[in-house]
């Protein structure tokens, strides 16, 4: 068998956020996956491979290089490429572009939450940081949502402007509190150790939406935030040990990891259950959904 190999911009052309995130639905329907992750180190260089077996799904193994001295000579930080194989052989099916991999799993992890947990009459969204993943979850988003009106805010105005280039429907935010206050889904995306957000700034009836923190000393909200809310994940094996956001304030007796109501292999419990309550989720992430994420877009890839 011949592998395929696909690209970025051709892989996205066959791509739709809403049945991505039906497949990724679909994926959690069947036994929960096998995950691993590897580190290795060089100096301040890192190799990161993410691994996942599913039986009827198959196996993924991601891999990406950071290499942060790159950006002084002016070439990418990150590297990488994905490997699909055959559950039924082993066989190597395909070959994909990491970062389209990456993007659409990102967003369409946190679109799949918020059509379960965001009130459907959601109009005002708020992105907290103008980076790549804010440009994915605008365009995610916006096929969920289509009459929602956008604000983003980013630590750099000038970050903020570059994003409404792309997107001029876009309205900037200056003050973080206020633009939290009046949304009815907050997106959040930065690289921040330390909580932006504030528990008290929510509102009755929110959908909050954590994605950027990965490591265990990352935290884009506070404790009030936790306790304000009912917390969802995509899935408790890759974030309520592993992710600052959760790990923190169970560690500290702010909350424990039964205040965490579902994942999404829990379907049942997904969801709202009020039209004022403030659902909060955090985005880790894991193997698992690279590999839902691989079989969607080679099966798109192959209807062309």
């Amino acid at each position: 068998m011949t592998p395929e190999f696909i690209p970025f911009d051709e892989g996205e052309a066959c791509l739709d956020w809403i049945g991505l995130t039906d497949a990724i639905a679909h994926g959690h329907e069947m036994a929960r996956a096998q995950v691993k992750d590897v580190f290795l180190y060089e100096a301040e260089n890192t190799l990161l491979n993410r691994s996942a077996w599913s039986a009827e799904m198959g196996l993924a193994v991601k891999c990406a290089t950071v290499f942060p001295g790159n950006l002084a000579k002016g070439k990418p930080m990150i590297g990488g490429a994905v490997n699909l194989f055959s559950a039924e052989d082993g066989g190597l099916e395909a070959i994909l572009d990491f970062h389209l991999v990456t993007k659409w799993k990102t967003a369409g992890d946190s679109l799949l939450a918020a059509r379960r947990l965001a009130r459907p009459d959601s109009k005002r969204i708020m992105i907290v940081g103008a980076g790549t993943v804010g440009h994915s979850l605008r365009q995610a988003y916006g096929a969920a949502f289509p009459m929602a009106e956008f604000t983003v805010w980013n630590r750099s105005r000038a970050g903020a402007e570059r994003f409404v280039e792309t997107f001029p429907d876009v309205a900037i935010a200056d003050d973080l509190e206020e633009a939290v206050a009046q949304a009815d889904i907050v997106t959040s995306a930065t690289m921040s150790t330390e909580p932006l957000i504030k528990g008290e700034w929510f509102r009755p009836g929110q959908h909050i939406d954590l994605i950027g923190a990965y490591r265990p000393d990352m935290r884009e909200v506070d404790d009030g935030a936790m306790r304000r809310a009912r917390i969802f994940v995509d899935s408790r094996d890759t974030t309520v040990e592993h992710i600052g956001e959760l790990k923190i304030p169970i560690a500290e007796g702010v909350i424990s990891a039964q205040d965490v109501v579902a994942d999404f292999y829990d379907p049942a419990h997904f969801r709202r259950q009020s039209e004022t309550e403030i659902t909060l989720f955090k985005n880790g992430g894991g193997a698992h959904l690279d590999l839902m994420v691989c079989r969607y877009i080679l099966d798109a890839w192959k209807r062309g």
